[in-house]
């Protein structure tokens, strides 16, 4: 079985390689960038499972590196890394296109529990793990699990990876509504610490790309002081 890669990207050199230590202790294969240009080259031509992105690198940041490889097209699973407690930062993250976010100073132990999650989640839904002929129907709302496409209609939907992942795991349980703490364990994939908000971005943006009125939803139904369903 080959090891997963993993980029990190962080400019304080002492971090960079403690983060590469304790990675590739783990098993982990590991290449790393000190700047948000080299970043980018390395995840072009690496193509590694995962990145590790700081949010404050010179030459160019956090945000509008995880910014053009989703733009790209790029599916990496992204977890990013901040000095900041701002909410806004980590909103931003993730509008960008960032799958979890930790904010500095971190333990080790967590970091390793967030990677190990993320790419159990991404390696579940990569094509070959998933039954090709595998479509999910909720309406008029199709979920293509093999080829990793969302249409609504005729139209096709453009979804980051874990939209994706909350909309497959809603629609693989129809009618059920589910806590923002069960969602955030059953697709982030670890006991989340944290702020549950992430969970509420997430649907918003969901409901912006599969409702006909997302301030009127009729398929992601809010069920009031317990979470949120699919209806189908």
């Amino acid at each position: 079985m080959t090891a997963s890669k993993i980029l990190i990207v962080e400019d304080e050199t002492t971090l960079r390689e403690m983060l590469q230590y304790n990675l590739e202790t783990e098993g982990y294969m590991v290449v790393t960038a000190g700047t948000g240009i080299s970043a980018v080259e390395l995840a072009r031509s690496e193509n590694p499972d995962l990145i590790v992105l700081d949010i404050m690198l010179p030459e160019m940041d956090g945000f509008e590196v995880c910014r053009i490889l989703r733009q790209e097209k790029m599916t990496t699973a992204i977890l990013m890394l901040t000095a900041k407690e701002e909410e806004i930062d980590r909103v931003l993250g993730l509008e960008m296109g960032a799958d979890d976010y930790m904010s500095k100073p971190f333990s080790m132990r967590e970091l390793k529990a967030r990677v190990k999650a993320m790419l159990r989640r991404m390696s579940m839904l990569r094509p070959e793990n998933a039954d090709k002929t595998e479509i999910i129907s909720a309406g008029d709302l199709s979920i293509d699990l093999g080829r990793h496409r969302v249409t609504v209609g005729e139209e096709t939907v453009e979804m980051k990876p874990k939209e994706f992942e909350l909309l497959v795991y809603l629609a693989q349980n129809k009618g059920q509504v589910f806590s923002r703490d069960q969602l955030l364990d059953r697709v982030w994939g670890y006991e989340y610490i944290g702020d549950t908000r992430t969970v509420d971005v997430h649907i918003r943006w969901l409901r912006e790309k599969i409702e006909a009125s997302p301030s009127k939803p009729t398929r992601l139904i809010t069920v009031r002081g317990v979470g949120y369903k699919l209806e189908g």
